[in-house]
């Protein structure tokens, strides 16, 4: 499944009052358990992004897949010794998955990645709980640059 909307919306003023849903990449990117890990890799490359979404249904009849892991560049990379070709996405994948809803603080987004040593957090709708985005180091990093920041306003124009 490919759905994704890479961009930085317009910022909020400041670092403290900024949410998740102001800087997230939105749209999911993503794959079953047992996708190829190669396939993954080229799912990387195509979509210019570093982590795929890995999600399971939890019973034949059940439409909604449920969100279950996340296969960054990093898996990928640590997996290259590996072979590529029988490793799976589910075998590979960081569990558990961590996520935030879009009105998250900024602040909070990194923390969490701090504190589980990890760049990527899933981002899901605050009522329907459904994935809607990632937010990044990067995502982070482009609302530090362009003017956010601890106790920094946004440059007007």
């Amino acid at each position: 499944m490919v759905n994704g909307d890479h961009r930085l919306d317009d910022s909020p003023a400041t670092f403290e009052s900024a949410a998740v849903g102001d800087v997230m990449s939105r749209g999911v990117i993503s794959c079953p358990p047992e996708t190829p890990l190669r396939v993954v890799a080229k799912m990387m490359a195509t979509h210019g992004v570093h982590a795929i979404f890995v999600f399971e249904h939890t019973d034949e009849d059940d439409e909604d897949p449920r969100l279950w892991a996340v296969v960054s560049d990093l898996d990928l990379v640590a997996a290259t010794r590996l072979d590529l070709d029988t490793l799976t996405a589910g075998a590979t994948a960081v569990t558990p998955l961590i996520s935030v809803a879009t009105d998250c603080p900024i602040s909070e987004a990194g923390s969490l990645m701090a504190q589980y040593g990890i760049a990527h957090l899933a981002v899901t709708d605050p009522v329907s709980r459904r994935p809607i985005g990632v937010i990044s180091t990067l995502d982070i990093a482009r609302a530090i640059g362009a003017g956010l920041g601890p106790r920094g306003a946004v440059r007007s124009a």
